[in-house]
């Protein structure tokens, strides 16, 4: 099997397609450039399938790599026979491989292999052939020094057999398939822990059974976070009596037959002590990579909506992190969103600094052109919100909430210190929160994704596996969007297809040096960005400049293509951009090159016809509801208007304008069945919900959503 045909058992597209893409890859070519770029060669196949793509090519690389290693030690122990290596040649398998390997593989000691130093070998073989009419008397031949009784001699040949058994690969497949199908899943609590007030959160599972196969991914994970904080014990299992039964029926030819009693005997000591902890822990482990992934997905696409949030654009902002007896720190922001000024105000309990907060407020805006006010979502936001709207501007000013998760992270990093090296952690907090608002991507990708708080059970899952994922949806992001080359600062360039952290800091190096890019073709000057970093990054880089081409998702490979087709229609390059008329009477079949398709010149006319269009959305002010400041203030079948904040498997998470958010359970999204929450709601989404429920001791709300 060839790596192209292993990955098509995965891939719904043609083996050329995927041919085409493992090639590129292996020429050092980014995701977000072939999705874009090469599309006339791809099938026009988005990201995410070339990500599983890429994905599975890696994955071949791993099972051939086990395979040689495996191939290699059976080799050299002398036991790799020809029809050994055809079985391992033929398997792409890493579970089979494995079980193979199984009796070659070093291990410690086992009860077999006491029993095979004795030798007890032959007396095992003979029981399992079925050939001994009276085991027992045939056993007194093999008593020695080591082996006293013929009760020890059939137990070291049952010992063997067991062995036999667990290393049986048929076996250990159709144990694997009665588990995927059959076992459960049980938590009983830990007596001595029954009154522990940290276990009172996992009581659902005090006493808990389900199908492992259909318990939901964020359940599997909090029954596996419960007994990992020693809460819990968890056991996955199947009917012991189908488990032996199967083994039995395997390799008992007579059931009535004296052999076949200590065949039974070695069946159930296989299935108790090697069999079943073996293959329950395996298929414990796959559950866990299921949910892993299901939970890491979640988080991907809650990271690509937030990411992807509407952008206010290069406004002058006042950002305000909120708070009571510390103060809100107030800074103004200029359009690039450098710092302009900042200063503390109390206009909140204990000291209620109201017409002085008032008046310097008033005073900023007025000093700084201020264009729009932008508060964190933390404590006294709402306070805080009230407060501004109570102040006579001289002009009208859109209040933005803004939500704040991982401020402090950045706020306490390097990033922010090299930002800000005069400045402490209160201005550099709200100083994040002001260029949120500005533009929600260029700021976010300066915060690890997991600090950004939109994801379940995001520290119990494979953090290799979160982290590839999570940095796969920045860089999708940041292409998606492209960058201006003479704004982004080093993190947002970083993420630029074929940049990577070193030509990031390159780039701004030689921005300072020699200041702002006047074209994208300055990139190859600076220090040790070739043309193969070129021609993956140019397009996804924005420069306002003398060619409108350099500000448009239009490589520049392509650029000899459009000036045809400008001179073809008697005007020039400047005059065809932007002109949607003359864009769509060209005839493509004319400008068909070897690299460049209908597909590629299909994405040249519509960018020719809106160059540099933002896909993202404006922002937009919401307004929370007025009387409702706190959870007591909630009753029970109000509606009320919301933000969701969070998106889980089991439902969404709504801002209401309170401390707590309230959830919405899936089944509470609308009428009939919903399998993905994100087919309904999206993040930061405006909703209108019907409260439910309020428990006001656990601060938890019940909400549902009004349609």
């Amino acid at each position: 099997m060839t790596n192209i045909s292993y990955i098509s058992q995965f891939v719904s597209t043609t083996s050329a397609n995927i041919q085409n893409i493992v090639k590129l890859l292996d020429e050092d070519c980014t995701i977000p450039f072939i999705s874009r770029y090469r599309k006339d060669i791809t099938g026009n196949l988005d990201e995410v399938v070339i990500e599983e793509i890429a994905k599975r090519d890696k994955e071949f690389d791993v099972i051939i790599k086990r395979k040689e290693s495996i191939i290699k030690s059976v080799a050299e122990q002398g036991a790799l026979t020809d029809e050994l290596l055809r079985k391992f040649e033929q398997s792409f398998d890493l579970s089979e491989l494995e079980d193979l390997y199984l009796p070659y593989k070093k291990k410690k000691k086992t009860r077999a292999d006491t029993a095979r130093e004795n030798g007890l070998e032959p007396l095992a073989k003979i029981i399992m052939a079925q050939n001994a009419e009276d085991p027992e008397r045939l056993a007194a031949r093999y008593i020695n020094k080591n082996v006293l009784t013929e009760q020890d001699a059939l137990q070291g040949a049952r010992d063997i057999m067991a062995e036999w058994l667990n290393e049986n690969l048929y076996i250990r497949k159709s144990l694997r398939r009665i588990y995927a199908r059959s076992a459960s899943i049980a938590t009983k609590i830990v007596k001595s822990k029954a009154d522990d007030e940290a276990a009172k959160k996992y009581s659902q599972y005090f006493d808990w059974s389900e199908n492992l196969a259909k318990a939901p991914s964020h359940r599997l994970l909090a029954m596996l976070r419960a007994e990992n904080e020693g809460f819990v014990k968890l056991k996955i299992e199947i009917d012991t009596q189908d488990a032996t039964a199967l083994i039995e029926q395997s390799v008992i030819k007579n059931h009535n037959s004296e052999a076949a009693h200590h065949i039974k005997l070695a069946a159930a000591d296989s299935y108790k002590r090697l069999l079943a902890p073996a293959i329950s822990n395996e298929v414990l482990q796959l559950a866990k990579q299921k949910a892993d992934s299901a939970s890491i997905q979640v988080f991907a696409n809650n990271l690509q909506q937030l990411l992807l949030a509407p952008p206010l654009g290069e406004k002058r902002i006042l950002a305000i992190d909120p708070g009571f007896r510390s103060g809100c720190k107030v800074v103004c922001l200029d359009e690039k969103g450098d710092l302009l000024y900042n200063e503390t105000i109390y206009p909140h309990a204990p000291q209620n600094e109201t017409s002085v907060a008032m008046k310097k407020i008033r005073s900023m805006v007025n000093a700084y052109k201020i264009d729009a006010i932008s508060i964190g979502n933390g404590t006294a936001s709402r306070e805080t919100e009230f407060f501004i709207k109570k102040i006579a501007f001289d002009k009208p000013l859109q209040v933005f909430i803004v939500n704040e998760a991982g401020a402090s992270v950045y706020s306490a990093s390097k990033i922010a210190r090299d930002e800000f090296p005069n400045f402490d952690v209160t201005v550099r907090g709200a100083v994040s929160i002001g260029r949120r608002l500005s533009d929600p991507l260029a700021e976010l990708v300066k915060i690890d994704p997991k600090s950004i708080g939109v994801g379940q059970y995001q520290h119990d899952v494979d953090q290799g596996k979160l982290k590839d994922e999570l940095d796969t949806v920045v860089v999708r992001c940041v292409n998606s969007v492209g960058v201006n080359l003479n704004t982004a600062s080093k993190h947002l360039l970083s993420y630029v297809s074929g940049i990577g952290e070193k030509l990031a800091a390159n780039i701004v190096e030689y921005r300072s040096e020699n200041g702002a890019f006047t074209e994208r073709k300055q990139l190859k000057k600076v220090a040790r960005l070739g043309e193969k970093a070129f021609e993956q990054g140019a397009a996804f880089v924005r420069v306002i400049g003398k060619n409108p081409l350099d500000n448009s998702a239009v490589h520049p490979e392509a650029y000899p293509i459009v000036e045809k087709m400008a001179r073809d229609l008697k005007i020039s390059v400047e005059e065809l951009v932007g002109d949607k008329e003359k864009a769509a009477s060209i005839d493509l079949t004319k400008y068909v090159t070897e690299t460049i398709g209908l597909l590629g010149l299909q994405d040249i006319i519509k960018e020719i016809q809106k160059p540099g269009l933002d896909p993202r959305k404006s922002a937009k002010v919401f307004e929370f509801d007025a009387n409702i400041r706190k959870i007591t203030d909630l009753r029970e079948g109000m509606i009320l208007p919301g933000i969701v904040n969070n998106i889980t498997n089991f439902g969404c998470f709504v801002d209401i304008g309170i401390k707590e958010s309230g959830l919405v359970h899936i089944s509470q999204l609308k009428a009939g069945f919903v399998s993905d929450v994100n087919e309904v709601v999206k993040l930061q989404q405006h909703v209108q919900v019907k409260v439910t429920e309020i428990d006001v001791d656990r601060k938890r709300i019940q909400l549902s959503m009004v349609l």
